[in-house]
């Protein structure tokens, strides 16, 4: 009994200052992975070029570094050789890396996404055949949202990989439309009331100058092509609006939008 209690007095003898200082360790290096936390999102948020998305990553990722290096630290305190454990560590995540190859692409391409920033947290993109509002990027998924609003997450591999439209990137987008006529109608007026009512909308652009052109002689219709431009927020409401304008001012002018027709010859056999 009396040998065990020396043991154990030797152990404590030993080792109690090792834990005393293992445990201050972490919890000085908790406190300066948080500190280090908010300090670099401070930093990043007084920074034109760096965004809420980036913001978080760089943070957190310092925060991590903190960390890693503070066990690291407790590890050394109790006289175990890092050196040889970090090449353990380095052995061990290279064969989970050859075993996790597809989810490795996407944290090299999330961290692809986050440092070329092709698109930012709001924007309107369309990738890997998907169409929605940028939510966050992580180090693995994109999320977007639906106009309707369904999520939906994207690898990060098959964002980086494909091409990206970026609806939000200009400040200015240009509205395509297409007005038929009939042919009999005055293709002057129905150009001049086309230009009236484009004047008339406040959000349309002066610069560069709407265009109302003759575009196309359709099978039942002269088709007049529209192009203006507004910014890129207004986009579907000058396009709605436009739309129901032009269809009211051409009913007032008595502009006609014809049907699809065909004219059909019939021919007797027995003549």
């Amino acid at each position: 009994m009396e040998e065990a209690m020396k043991q154990g007095i030797t152990l404590l003898t030993s080792y109690g200052l090792n834990v005393i200082g293992a445990i201050l360790i972490l919890i000085v290096g908790r406190m300066a992975a948080n500190w280090l936390q908010k300090k670099v999102a401070v930093w990043l948020r007084k920074s034109d070029k760096a965004d809420e998305t980036l913001t978080g990553f760089l943070s957190n990722l310092a925060r991590y570094v903190v960390l890693i290096a503070t066990v690291v630290a407790v590890l050394a305190q109790f006289g175990i050789e890092t050196t040889s454990l970090i090449a353990v560590l380095g052995a061990a995540s290279l064969a989970i890396g050859l075993a996790l190859q597809g989810t490795l692409s996407n944290v090299a391409a999330g961290v692809m996404l986050l440092f070329f920033r092709p698109f930012k947290a709001g924007d309107v993109v369309e990738t890997a055949g998907i169409k929605g509002s940028v939510k966050s990027i992580t180090l693995f998924v994109t999320e977007l949202a639906t106009p309707d609003n369904v999520q939906i997450l994207v690898p990060n591999s098959q964002v980086w990989g494909t091409i990206v439209k970026n609806f939000s990137h200009h400040t200015t987008r240009r509205v395509d439309m297409v007005m038929g006529i009939d042919y009999g109608d005055d293709i002057d007026k129905a150009q001049t009331v086309v230009q009236e009512v484009v004047k008339a909308d406040s959000r349309v652009l002066a610069d560069p100058a709407p265009m109302v052109v003759v575009g196309n002689l359709g099978e039942s219709s002269v088709d007049l092509t529209i192009r203006v431009w507004c910014q890129a927020g207004d986009y579907w409401p000058v396009k709605f609006d436009l739309t129901k304008t032009l269809k009211q001012r051409f009913d007032a002018e008595k502009l006609s939008i014809p049907f699809p027709q065909r004219t059909i010859h019939l021919v007797n056999a027995k003549d």
